[in-house]
């Protein structure tokens, strides 16, 4: 990976497409933001994954992030609080919980900041008909 130095920030060519990095969010998305995005795009995904292979009937999941900075440490990023919306039908909260859990344990971005980011997530199964 490659990032180019331009007018307030930096771009990248990614295969997907490209990206601009910038601390003004008027030229590109700002680095506490790709962070954020990155873990709780990493944990929704496996959590998606295991959610499909225990055949788990749901139609639609949402991920509300919050960031939690301290300004005295160069605004670092303390605490990610994700919060787990799954619409489904049939749903079984403890093994939604238990499937989050095991999400939690294989999620990279995750395991990548354990011990500089505390990382809290809650869950939320919404019943929906046929």
């Amino acid at each position: 990976m490659q990032l180019f130095l331009k007018k307030s920030g930096f771009n990248v060519d990614l295969p997907y497409g490209a990206l601009d990095i910038s601390g003004d969010e008027e030229y590109g998305f700002r680095p506490f933001q790709l962070m954020v995005c990155s873990i709780a795009g990493c944990s929704g995904n496996v959590f998606r994954k295991i959610l499909e292979k225990q055949r788990v009937d749901f139609d639609d999941l949402v991920v509300n992030a919050e960031a939690e900075r301290n300004p005295d440490e160069a605004n670092r990023i303390e605490k990610i609080t994700l919060h787990f919306i799954v619409k489904g039908r049939n749903l079984d909260d403890d093994k939604l919980y238990k499937n989050l859990e095991v999400a939690k344990r294989n999620c990279s971005m995750i395991r990548s900041v354990e011990n500089s980011i505390v990382i809290e997530e809650s869950l939320e199964g919404i019943e929906i008909s046929r």
